[in-house]
């Protein structure tokens, strides 16, 4: 029997693997940047109406959390591909460096 201690070796990454992640990573990012332009541009061009300033407020805060978290996503898909490219240059040089050895 198995030892429940004993964890199984985790498969290490590729530069292949990275770069497809980051291939990933990045067409997502470009859809919610795509999709956060969108909603800006949905916000600009339909303005509250209402005289009541609480309804002012709401709408304005929940505008601006819409695209926060728009923005977020946008903003953490990229720099997930740009830590992915980076993963796989730095793998690549550790293969070139252990192959020189």
């Amino acid at each position: 029997m198995s030892d429940p201690s004993e964890k199984p070796d985790p498969k290490k990454p590729t530069p292949s693997n990275c770069l497809t992640g980051a291939a990933i990573s990045g067409a997502l990012g470009y859809a919610l940047y795509n999709l956060t332009g969108s909603i800006i541009q949905t916000f600009a061009s339909k303005p509250l109406t209402s005289s009541n300033p609480l309804v002012l407020r709401i709408g304005s805060l929940v505008r601006t959390l819409v695209t926060g978290v728009a923005s977020l996503g946008t903003f953490v898909f990229f720099f997930v591909a740009f830590g992915l490219i980076l993963l796989a240059i730095q793998l690549l040089f550790q293969k070139e460096k252990t192959t020189e050895n």
